[in-house]
């Protein structure tokens, strides 16, 4: 205490040891990138809970942090684990960017989806991947995953015939992979952060409320039909 920032002392209790100051530096940054995004479905679950039961901001951070699987939260362990399994098959001889190529050709026949891309908001660019790659360079982090991110990035686009917008999911598994971080702790950082843009949107709730807004919007959004065999 007095010593150390909460950077830092996430990083040590993550890892048993403090930061170098690359670390501290992407640590940092990444968290900023992703702990708020506007109403995604994990702040409206977090203030729909809250109105619902204004005691429990518990309860209600739970309900956001609850929703962070593969779609919101979870894909940069996805894209971790994905770029590990590229990764070795770089060391076992083969070109990033036929690894890539492989990767998105596949992926595509079996009308898959390569975790990392796409975005509802963010068309064609992802400002925060970008940042966060731009970064990387400038600080010389920039290493194997970050070179199959970008092979990536161009074999979707090929496997696809247009660009799917590479999203800020990608960049922090790379970096944070060539930082030498284990894959199994990517996702921690997501959470991490979206935790504290769950507080920030729940102060609010608090002060202007729209939860119950929120759920007659959502009631009125959809239409009942019966159903023809009843």
């Amino acid at each position: 205490m007095g010593r150390v920032g909460f950077t830092d002392y996430f990083h040590l209790l993550l890892t048993g040891r403090e930061p170098t100051e690359d670390e501290r530096f992407f640590l940092d940054l990444l968290l900023v990138s992703i702990a708020e995004h506007g109403m995604m479905p994990s702040n409206v679950a977090a203030r729909m809970t809250l109105a619902a039961d204004p005691e429990s901001l518990h309860g209600a951070v739970a309900a956001g942090i609850l929703g962070s699987g593969p779609v919101v939260l979870g894909t940069s362990e996805e894209c971790a684990r994905l770029l590990v399994e590229a990764q070795q098959e770089v060391e076992a001889g083969e070109e990033p960017a036929a690894v890539a190529e492989r990767i998105a050709e596949t992926t595509r026949a079996a009308d898959g989806r390569v975790p990392g891309f796409g975005h509802p908001v963010h068309r064609p660019v992802d400002p925060r991947a970008e940042r966060i790659l731009e970064l990387a360079d400038e600080r010389g982090v920039s290493g194997p995953h970050v070179l199959l991110a970008r092979c990536l990035r161009d074999s979707v686009a090929g496997a696809w015939a247009r660009p799917l917008t590479m999203n800020v999911a990608m960049p922090i598994a790379a970096v944070l992979l060539d930082l030498g971080y284990a894959a199994d702790v990517v996702k921690a950082i997501p959470i991490l952060a979206r935790t504290a843009g769950l507080l920030a949107h729940l102060a609010e709730e608090r002060a202007e409320p729209i939860g119950f807004s929120l759920a007659r919007a959502a009631e009125e959004a959809v239409e009942y039909e019966p159903d023809a065999r009843a």
